[in-house]
């Protein structure tokens, strides 16, 4: 190396390790004691091969039986996911100070009461395939929605990280969604409730707020936003109600906004495209927007009119 790149070098390592002094969040090095991101998507995946254990396979094992295959799979999640859980366990009070053993018991405890809840999560997503191919017909059939289709991944994903949120898990369910939210665009918070056969057609753009209820047999499209009216209250408003209640069998076209924790969308009600809700919404009601008034341009010439009249 140069003599002068390697001077330049050390002079901003230097500068660097100055800059970590200086007592700020951004400044802490403490690597085992926080989750580790990559580590957890491995678990969401082991977690998602055993929710469709005919479609996803782990080329690591090599296995003649359902039993040795799920076995390998559980353990692994066990193992791994209780050590994740440990660490985050730190930044509960009532965790603080426990030694690493103490915490790893813990850990283990919850992770078992997790894994208890997967024919659970796993009947919730049958009705969601189901739901995804019943309101699709552009899909082929339910295996090109397991592969492919986002809207089913993100719920999947939320269903998993509800169950961790439920049992006072911290960070890693926010970890998994977001994760989630990075390959699909779709953004649930895992505190959301989901009812049974949710269907989320296309989905880029959606976010679903923490304290956000769905029902049963809904539908949402692209775009749609269920959030909080306002959050200048910052952390004032932390478990407080914030965001809409969706009551069974309604149907929320693109671009529509629901916000505030009083709103509630009565069931079998339709929220067309692009509506902007901040009230509650009666049961069997349709909410549209007018059609608005196009206006067309040729040249100098107004065609509005010749738009009309189909003469153009």
């Amino acid at each position: 190396m140069p003599h002068r790149l390697e001077h330049e070098i050390n002079h901003i390592i230097e500068k660097i390790e100055e800059d970590y002094g200086r007592g700020r969040d951004i400044d802490t090095i403490e690597n085992f004691a926080h989750p580790q991101r990559d580590c957890i998507i491995k678990i969401l995946n082991q977690i998602r091969n055993m929710i469709f254990p005919g479609y996803y396979n782990n080329e690591n094992y090599r296995t003649y039986t359902v039993k040795n295959k799920l076995t390998m799979q559980l353990e692994d999640v066990l193992y791994y996911l209780s050590r994740q859980i440990a660490i985050v366990l730190k930044y509960v009070p009532e965790h603080a100070g426990k030694d690493e053993e103490a915490l790893i018991v813990e850990g283990e405890t919850v992770s078992l009461k997790f894994l208890n809840q997967l024919t659970k999560i796993r009947e919730l997503i049958q009705t969601d395939l189901q739901a995804a191919y019943d309101g699709d017909p552009a899909a082929f059939n339910k295996p090109e929605i397991i592969f492919s289709y986002p809207g089913l991944y993100a719920i999947m994903v939320n269903r998993i990280a509800h169950e961790l949120y439920l049992l006072g898990v911290p960070l890693i369910p926010r970890i998994m969604t977001e994760y989630a939210h990075t390959v699909t665009g779709i953004d649930i918070h895992p505190g959301a409730t989901l009812g049974k056969y949710f269907c989320i057609d296309h989905g880029t753009g959606i976010v679903v707020g923490e304290t956000a209820v769905i029902g049963d047999h809904v539908k949402m499209y692209q775009g749609v936003t269920i959030g909080a009216l306002s959050t200048r209250g910052g952390q004032k408003l932390h478990g407080k109600k914030r965001h809409p209640t969706i009551e069974d069998h309604v149907t929320i076209y693109a671009g529509a906004s629901i916000l505030g924790g009083d709103t509630v969308i009565g069931h079998d009600s339709v929220i067309g495209g692009n509506a902007f809700i901040t009230s509650s919404i009666p049961s069997h009601t349709k909410v549209s927007i007018k059609t608005q008034e196009l206006e067309y341009k040729q040249g100098d010439r107004d065609a509005t009119e010749m738009v009309q009249s189909q003469e153009w």
